[in-house]
């Protein structure tokens, strides 16, 4: 049925080539983070920065999410700001990190923005739902990047 190890995980990567600069890519997604994460991730009911403005590395985030009818709540630290190139957030609250890797290619007039979410324990209560939890995961990264490249380019 399921193997009886509590440190399982679960992860997702996505990865999109969007019509902008690395620059306007990180502005929109670090940046203007509060204002464009209720935009890109619908589930999002509330979200707020604990620690003084603006957001940056150590800087601590409160939200609250409806994912398929289950409401989280759940504070994280912004633990990578690198402007241009990635940003990391992992949770203080639940085991997960959320890591936008950004690699931009001036010739082309793209950047590649690769998403990955891990939740990096499944609780001993979610193991029989293992699969499908890892299949939610995989493809709410895939619509995260798709999110964030339509929005990006509109």
């Amino acid at each position: 049925m399921f193997e009886l190890n509590p440190d399982q995980s679960a992860s997702g990567v996505a990865s999109v080539l969007v019509n902008r600069s690395a620059e306007e890519v990180f502005h929109f997604i670090g940046v203007d983070f509060f204002s464009n994460y209720p935009r890109w991730s619908p589930e999002l009911q509330e979200c707020e920065l604990l620690t003084d403005p603006p957001l940056q590395l150590n800087s601590l985030i409160r939200q609250v999410r409806i994912d398929q009818g289950h409401r989280s709540e759940t504070v994280f630290r912004v633990t990578v700001y690198d402007p241009g190139r990635k940003l990391v957030f992992e949770g203080v609250s639940d085991a997960f990190r959320c890591t936008y890797d950004i690699c931009e290619n001036p010739a082309a007039g793209q950047t590649r923005l690769t998403f990955t979410v891990e939740l990096l324990k499944l609780e001993f209560y979610m193991l029989p739902f293992a699969k499908i939890i890892r299949a939610a995961v995989r493809n709410g990264a895939k619509r995260t990047v798709q999110n964030l490249k339509y929005l990006l380019e509109k």
